[in-house]
């Protein structure tokens, strides 16, 4: 009779463990189908978001794409596409700083920071990327990274991560361009490589989402800041001219020159 029990208990169990990885797995691909459905409402399928590349080096990771500047051993531009449901709060470790595997050119070694007086910013944030374990590895290569001044990165920079990511939870799906101006003369490095330490980061963002299309972009200077995020707001088109970049570039004309021509962002809830 106990042996009859046991044996009814063991596959009880079994269907329950069955229906429970059933119900995760409908979850999850209802979940990817959904980032699909989004996608192609969007257009992200059917356009081609990635900047012009001034150094001719574009390295596709899994989860962004970078320009890598050898002359300044950091990315000139990185660029991703961010969706709400990325916005997670896994608590991976954080490992250590990597060279790129795919810069043929080598990326910076991150000893280069050390006693440099300056963090290693990231420029796609390790919390846009924790929805799994892999992609958030992949931004602490060190084509990902960048000088800044710590009350810049802990301050008025990291204010601004965060709020793209209200933004992308808000609005669903964001394109995201970051990096540092490089155009500039005299900027100083760190390390035996000479790390260019921009004095100006910035950030571009689209909204594809019909049918209110709509961008967004910041310079701020390379310093502590207490100014509201608005203050930094700048056209596209004048971020063209200090980078030599050509943003968004495979838009339609029409939506091209009106998106970044314009320094409006009132319907970009700045609360």
């Amino acid at each position: 009779m106990n042996k009859k029990r046991i044996i009814a208990a063991l596959i009880l169990s079994a269907v329950l463990f069955y229906n429970y990885y059933l119900e995760q797995k409908t979850d999850t691909d209802s979940k990817k189908k959904e980032v699909n459905q989004v996608e192609k409402k969007q257009g992200f399928n059917t356009f081609n978001f990635l900047p012009s590349s001034t150094t001719q080096q574009i390295i596709k990771h899994n989860h962004f794409t970078l320009s890598y500047s050898e002359k300044h051993e950091q990315a000139e531009w990185v660029a991703y596409s961010l969706h709400k449901n990325d916005i997670v709060y896994t608590n991976f470790k954080r490992p250590f700083f990597i060279e790129d595997p795919k810069v043929m050119t080598k990326s910076a070694d991150w000893r280069n920071y050390k006693r440099s007086g300056y963090d290693r910013g990231h420029l796609c944030p390790a919390a846009d990327r924790k929805l799994s374990k892999e992609a958030f590895e992949e931004t602490f290569y060190t084509s990902n990274i960048s000088p800044q001044k710590h009350e810049f990165n802990s301050g008025i920079w990291n204010k601004l991560e965060q709020k793209v990511r209200y933004w992308t939870k808000k609005y669903d799906h964001l394109y995201v361009v970051t990096g540092g101006i490089l155009t500039d003369n005299n900027l100083n490095s760190i390390g035996k490589e000479k790390v260019t330490v921009p004095k100006y980061f910035y950030k571009v963002l689209l909204d594809y989402t019909q049918p209110e299309v709509k961008a967004i972009a910041f310079l701020l200077p390379h310093e502590e800041s207490n100014k509201p995020l608005y203050d930094f707001v700048i056209s596209v088109d004048e971020l063209e001219q200090k980078t030599g970049i050509d943003f968004f570039k495979e838009l339609p004309d029409e939506i091209e020159n009106e998106l970044e021509s314009s320094t409006n962002y009132k319907n970009w809830s700045f609360r």
